[in-house]
């Protein structure tokens, strides 16, 4: 039963933690960019190189790790040494829900350097998109709004 609890826990943690995460691909706007007039403007892929984005990291994570632990570690022995092993459990938990928030949000980018229409090189980096392939001298938009700029074909 009490394994089965533990796995109900983790597995609710897991799902928490996954919805959070925002996605960064170029085609994907915030709410507070969509309806907002962008700047638009021109250039050409000079290089591609494959990068990882880092995952998030908030209190979700360690907080339901933390909780999880505690409560796996309270069923460890009894009186002053359930509450010592919950402690641990607690910590740990924390520790090992930290770590699993972060690579489980974790994905794959690509920093695309484009020489833009006005002489000048900026790079950008995006979450990779299954359907969009770059490739070096291709002509592409890139798109400007509240500061947050995507590269499209």
């Amino acid at each position: 039963m009490r394994n089965s609890i533990l796995l109900a826990s983790f597995t609710a943690v897991t799902l928490a933690v996954s919805g959070c995460a925002s996605s960064l691909t170029g085609d994907t706007y915030s709410r507070a960019e969509a309806r907002t007039v962008q700047t638009v403007r021109y250039g050409t892929i000079e290089s591609l190189r494959p990068v990882k984005i880092e995952g998030t990291k908030t209190p979700i994570g360690s907080g339901a790790g933390a909780i999880v632990g505690g409560v796996a570690g309270s069923g460890v022995g009894g009186g002053r040494g359930s509450a010592v092993a919950a402690v641990i459990g607690a910590v740990a938990g924390g520790m090992l829900g930290a770590a699993a928030e972060e690579g489980i949000t974790r994905t794959q980018g690509v920093e695309i350097t484009v020489r833009e229409d006005d002489g000048t090189t900026r790079a950008y980096v995006q979450e990779v998109e299954p359907n969009q392939v770059f490739r070096v001298g291709q002509r592409v938009r890139i798109l400007t709004v509240s500061g947050t700029s995507r590269v499209a074909p």
